[in-house]
């Protein structure tokens, strides 16, 4: 698998070897060793996480607060998808910037997102199967997130406003300043040790 650091490097991109032939196809779609060779952090995976959408469907962005915060390998099924991760760790270089990644059941890519990043994705298809391995488990009383149409994120969700869906939740999500104004203990230090 070709694994390759994003514009803000910490996120990476992961590009598995198909194998395929007129029976199908196989590919490794998880490699413990390569993705912590790439990464410097010792992963431990401990729950997956599977979401069936419709087109237009946004879900995110969102992140857990120490201590359970989550890391996640996140992969498309079935359909098609923007994925996408938001540099919230205050004091970092990219801060408020963001990572986009065209994931889909064709090309198979997948997308590490690190503790300290916000995440969210749309679906462009019809419908998408979302797939992806945390490494702490959902722990709602450390639940947060900022709002998808934070105009300071810029981020280009490729479809027009009206077509979007959202939770009421993720719809009434701060921005990145109201967040870091009115609570910035819920995000992270660029400093903080995130990883055993």
């Amino acid at each position: 698998m070709k694994i390759t650091p994003q514009a803000i490097p910490e996120v990476v991109l992961i590009e598995p070897k198909v194998f395929g032939d007129a029976r199908g196809y196989f590919f490794e779609s998880y490699r413990q060793d390569a993705l912590e060779a790439a990464t410097g952090h010792r992963l431990h995976f401990m729950q997956d996480n599977e979401s069936l959408s419709a087109r237009g469907v946004l879900r995110g962005l969102h992140y857990q607060q120490a201590p359970y915060a989550q890391s996640k390998l996140v992969r498309v099924v079935s359909g098609d998808v923007i994925d996408v991760a938001v540099d919230i760790r205050i004091g970092s270089p990219t801060f408020g910037q963001h990572v986009c990644a065209r994931l889909n059941s064709d090309n198979k890519h997948q997308l590490f997102v690190p503790r300290g990043f916000a995440h969210g994705f749309i679906v462009l298809s019809e419908t998408a199967i979302f797939t992806y391995k945390v490494d702490n488990p959902y722990a709602p009383e450390h639940d947060r997130g900022i709002s998808y149409s934070d105009p300071a994120l810029a981020i280009d969700w490729q479809l027009p406003k009206e077509q979007i869906q959202t939770s009421d939740k993720d719809g009434a999500l701060p921005t990145l300043k109201d967040r870091l104004e009115s609570a910035p203990e819920t995000l992270f230090q660029y400093e903080q040790a995130l990883y055993d």
